[in-house]
């Protein structure tokens, strides 16, 4: 199910030129009605589910609703974010809760070389089977 906000807890981030969901949003999604000063997700139907907006929210006002099927009813997924992680807490229909906490990115957006280490690619083997990172082949 798509991300929804609930206008009660939204203050709009103070009326900066961005709220934090509509900067974190990978699909550009999430916008701010400049009248009522609350955030909304403009293409629900669009939504990836990724939670990033549900985690930079600071007020905690947006959130996902599982599927029936993944997330049965009376059931719930919440992250709180914390200056150095993230803190999820499962509520299971049992009534059961579970709590994991993850470290936040600590390095500098966009300063990660993802290709760092890794070969050059060998273009004259682009059609067999692997990955060009897969280490060499003993035959």
């Amino acid at each position: 199910m798509p991300s929804f906000v609930i206008t009660e807890k939204c203050d709009g981030c103070k009326a900066q030129d961005k709220t934090a969901c509509q900067y974190i949003c990978p699909h550009d999604l999430m916008a701010l009605d400049r009248e009522k000063m609350k955030a909304y997700n403009q293409e629900p139907e669009q939504c990836w589910e990724c939670f990033n907006c549900v985690k930079i929210c600071p007020q905690q006002a947006i959130e996902v609703r599982g599927y029936s099927d993944f997330v049965p009813l009376g059931s719930s997924t919440i992250p709180l974010r914390g200056t150095d992680s993230i803190m999820w807490t499962i509520k299971f229909r049992n009534g059961i809760l579970k709590r994991f906490k993850f470290p936040i990115r600590t390095t500098v957006e966009g300063s990660v070389d993802p290709y760092k280490g890794k070969p050059e690619p060998d273009f004259a083997t682009i059609k067999q089977p692997g990955f060009f990172n897969s280490p060499a082949r003993q035959e």
